[in-house]
């Protein structure tokens, strides 16, 4: 059995480490996501393609917002939170909606799949654009109304107990509905749910597409984008389903903070709630590792602005005294 101290040791760095190399797999990903997902026409006039734009967007804002301070605080037990009271309330704040935000689109995408792959033609209209402009918008409108009890009990606050000051929920009732409605339902069960059941209901329909009378040019697009859709929801179900066991154990089971038991549950805590923040790095490295097509298409545009910036490079050099007008 290992000493307790090795435990904590252990469960420290491995949120150190696994999550500076998530967060900076993370910023590159989606990054590159937003490079190729902006950069050619046929993924700016597509609905799901919009929703993984600005999921990945989103991605990078829940990433700075809440592993980058965790890191901080692990590492050099930096804790912002305790340095201003209005970054105590924003910083969660944030948090909440970027992390709302993402699962939405993420089950927005799953579902725009499904209707973009039925047979009947009543539902290929709320397979657009402007609908994807509008239901987004509306969506975030709702978090972040969602959000406006934070700013209220979000506070410093004196833990009795060590007689430390911590940046937390001052209200009991809404700490309540933080653990079970937000952590264990809106962020994890539901969305869980909600793709598992519509990227069921896709894949049934792109089995079929090859039998209907679609364009052959929006049929493969339908077909690369179900399938990126399809994987990610199975990779997030891997994620997510050990982050649900483990947190409702550990808002249920109460272990003394100087056990071996809490140790190992402090162990496994930190082990998935690192884990939990690859929903927000892997999509890109999803897509270009099942999609052919999707890594055509970033060759295509990483190497085509790169060689842009070389061809305008050498025209500068052999006349720099252009006018650049």
């Amino acid at each position: 059995m290992l000493p307790i101290d090795l435990v904590n040791a252990i469960s420290t760095n491995f949120s150190i480490y696994i999550g500076l190399s998530i967060l900076i797999a993370g910023l590159i990903g989606n990054c590159l996501n937003i490079l190729v997902f902006l950069s050619l026409k046929t993924f700016r006039e597509n609905s799901c393609a919009f929703y993984l734009t600005a999921m990945s967007f989103l991605n990078i804002g829940q990433l700075l917002t809440s592993l980058l301070p965790r890191i901080m605080n692990l590492w050099f037990a930096i804790d912002w939170s305790l340095l201003s009271i209005v970054y105590c309330k924003i910083r969660i704040y944030l948090f909440q909606l970027c992390a709302l935000s993402s699962f939405t689109c993420t089950s927005l995408a799953t579902i725009d799949q499904f209707l973009a792959t039925c047979s009947h033609p009543r539902w290929h209209k709320f397979n657009n654009i402007k609908i994807a402009y509008r239901s987004f918008i509306f969506l975030i409108l709702i978090w972040m109304c969602h959000g406006i009890p934070l700013l209220v009990y979000q506070d410093h606050f004196l833990a009795l107990s060590t007689g430390e000051i911590t940046c937390a929920i001052t209200n009991n009732f809404y700490q309540n509905y933080v653990t079970y409605g937000f952590n264990l339902t809106l962020v994890s069960s539901l969305p869980l749910s909600v793709t598992t059941i519509f990227g069921l209901l896709a894949y049934r329909n792109v089995t079929q597409i090859a039998y209907r009378t679609v364009p052959l040019v929006r049929r493969e697009l339908d077909k690369q984008l179900t399938v990126m859709v399809l994987l990610q929801v199975f990779c997030n179900f891997f994620i997510i389903v050990p982050y649900i066991i483990v947190t409702a154990i550990f808002v249920t089971v109460t272990y003394s903070k100087d056990s071996y038991r809490y140790a190992q549950l402090q162990l496994a805590r930190s082990i998935t709630i690192t884990d939990f923040y690859l929903y927000f790095t892997m999509p890109f490295y999803i897509y270009i590792s099942i999609s052919e097509r999707f890594r055509k298409q970033f060759l295509h545009v990483f190497f085509g602005i790169y060689s842009a910036h070389r061809r305008r490079r050498r025209r500068m050099t052999i006349n720099p005294f252009s006018p650049s007008n």
